[in-house]
């Protein structure tokens, strides 16, 4: 049995997809999973391999769905692309990390794609950035 919230965040996952293909991007693979971690979209854009976070909420919710990508949210993604990047032996190909936000209101979506969402030696704490592959 599928719950609200579960088929309201299929249905931001499916928009932002959408959006993705009609920019250009080459959809590798969806709710990849690895253990506990999971990638919600990895595609590519030329030689760029992108992991997209996609945060789905209600219009007139608590929360906006850039609060959703905390630090620890962020820690977690950098998890799940080291875990596919040695699953694809794909070390040597640039990445970076994109949200696509949807907002809902009733039956509409409104989308905005964020391009390096966040910055890694941030997130790392101080510059570490030994898992990057370039």
């Amino acid at each position: 049995m599928v719950d609200a919230r579960h088929a309201t965040g299929q249905h931001g996952e499916d928009e932002a997809a959408a959006l993705l293909l009609r920019t250009g991007h080459r959809i590798i693979a969806r709710n990849w999973r690895h253990g506990g971690l999971e990638l919600d979209i990895i595609c590519e854009t030329g030689d760029t391999i992108v992991f997209v976070e996609v945060k789905t909420r209600a219009a007139h919710g608590l929360t906006s769905p850039t609060d959703a990508l905390t630090h620890q949210k962020r820690h977690r993604l950098i998890r799940a692309a080291r875990a596919w990047l040695a699953a694809a032996d794909a070390w040597d190909r640039a990445c970076r990390f994109d949200l696509v936000c949807v907002t809902q209101r009733g039956a509409t979506c409104t989308l905005e794609h964020i391009t390096d969402a966040f910055d890694l030696t941030e997130t790392l704490g101080g510059g570490d950035t030994s898992w990057q592959p370039w």
